[in-house]
């Protein structure tokens, strides 16, 4: 059975830190790339991120919409079967509830974990 699980968010100040994990089971990292998305409140769901997880650790290509490039860094664990986002920097807009995925046709999804930045 495929689950993802996301933890990490929560509350914080403008300018501030959080790194979001997502335990991936059912699957290995290896098989699909994965990314992390998030849905701002009355928002569609949009592509943060995205780390090409199929490929060898040395060869792993990443993506970053351009609302956050320069802030937020994608990085995986093979062995924990772990995705990360980790988010600097954080704005009022960063806001919403993060998802990870695999990139491009993603086929499940977790619950999410829910980030509000306030100023």
């Amino acid at each position: 059975e495929v689950q993802l699980v996301e933890s990490g968010g929560g509350l914080v100040q403008t300018g501030g830190s959080l790194r979001l994990s997502c335990a991936v089971s059912g699957f290995s990292l290896n098989e699909y790339d994965m990314g992390w998305f998030r849905q701002p409140p009355g928002k569609e769901r949009e592509e943060v991120s995205c780390i090409s997880t199929t490929l060898s650790p040395d060869l792993h290509g990443t993506y970053y919409a351009d609302s956050v490039k320069g802030r937020f860094t994608i990085a995986s664990d093979s062995a924990k079967n772990t995705v990360y986002l980790q988010m600097t920097n954080l704005q009022p807009e960063d806001s919403a509830v993060y998802y990870c995925a695999s990139c491009g046709s993603p086929f499940s999804w977790g619950p999410g974990t829910p980030v509000t930045v306030y100023s």
